[in-house]
């Protein structure tokens, strides 16, 4: 089993589910061995920057986004699917191909400041 580090915006944002639906997102992480990625690279969308890699992992109704590194697992972001239509919808991305969140700094933005983008993110009620 990998460790898995939330960042405080990350585990924010969970924190602001209900908790069963919290350990259903969860649960879905059971499947994540350290050989995963090799053994199911079609589980992942892979987002690259220079030398840096982001993973897509859906749960349920969520898209989290993560980095690997030496211990596990660096959580940046838990969004609902309709907060990632509405970046897209903002960001005039014509679909939500990896290829093109990679080449589009407003997504780097939300990883890296995530704390300037978490009000326009809140799922539609």
């Amino acid at each position: 089993m990998m460790q898995i580090v939330f960042t405080p915006v990350s585990s924010a944002e969970m924190s602001q589910l209900p908790k069963l639906l919290q350990l259903e997102v969860l649960d879905q992480f059971h499947v994540l061995t350290p050989n995963f990625f090799e053994e199911h690279p079609d589980h992942f969308g892979v987002i690259t920057q220079g030398d840096r890699t982001l993973y897509r992992f859906r749960a349920k109704e969520y898209r989290i986004y993560f980095e690997k590194n030496a211990t596990g697992l660096t959580v940046h972001r838990v969004l609902h699917k309709n907060t990632l239509r509405d970046f897209f919808f903002r960001s005039s991305l014509p679909g939500l191909e990896d290829e093109q969140l990679q080449q589009n700094p407003q997504f780097w933005k939300m990883i890296d400041d995530p704390e300037k983008t978490r009000s326009k993110e809140e799922p539609p009620s």
